[in-house]
């Protein structure tokens, strides 16, 4: 029996990573230097990955100030991204199905309650956990651990619902079952622990997803 969906922030309820890769990008430009749009898409989400964005400025530049720059662009682009498809479908239909809804991100509460109060979604999470709140990020499966336990299921009783491969990971290393919905930044990433791939939450309501997963 399904009993609540935990949502990752970033690339599920917004598109922050388009917008973070857009400002490196303008960073760049305003420079004149090359920028590897590959690369950095590549990074998103993969801890594991050395991304190094300010190699085009050579070992002599101040990355203090273009980190600031960076930091600058990015809240600026970030602040006009829309609510992606489907979330506020899945939010309500989930409170009248009687779920529970939660969210773990490896971001910080700042940026993550943030966002959710520019766009009127932060009171329909029952319970948040971010970066701040656990040992390790994901892939560990801290963050979705400390959801489920807050709410006192077991992992199988929750769906995740996640863009990126570490996100799934950690989802199913937690026990949860996860559906992907990669983004432009991650849409090549390796999805196959995932239980169900969607291009858009939009593509699926949630009463025929949870039919698919047997509740």
């Amino acid at each position: 029996m399904i009993r609540a969906l935990v949502f990752d922030f970033d690339g599920v309820i917004i598109d922050t990573e388009s917008a973070l890769i857009e400002a490196n990008a303008l960073v760049h430009r305003r420079s004149g230097k090359a920028f590897s749009d590959r690369l950095a898409r590549e990074a998103v989400g993969r801890s594991e990955l050395h991304y190094d964005p300010w190699t085009a400025f050579g070992p002599t530049a101040d990355r203090t100030a273009l980190e600031l720059e960076l930091q600058g662009l990015n809240r600026e682009l970030a602040a006009r991204q829309p609510v992606l498809p489907g979330v506020f479908d899945y939010l309500r239909q989930a409170k009248e199905l009687g779920l529970r809804i939660g969210l773990a991100s490896n971001s910080s509460h700042a940026h993550v309650e943030g966002h959710l109060g520019r766009l009127g979604l932060l009171g329909w999470f029952e319970y948040l956990r971010c970066i701040e709140d656990v040992p390790a990020g994901k892939p560990e499966p801290f963050l979705y651990q400390a959801v489920i336990e807050k709410f006192g299921f077991a992992g199988n009783e929750a769906i995740a619902i996640e863009d990126s491969e570490h996100g799934v990971q950690a989802a199913k290393r937690a026990g949860l079952r996860c559906v992907a919905v990669p983004g432009p930044s991650s849409h090549d990433q390796d999805f196959t622990l995932a239980d169900l791939r969607l291009t858009s939450l939009a593509d699926r309501p949630l009463p025929e997803l949870l039919k698919q997963f047997g509740a």
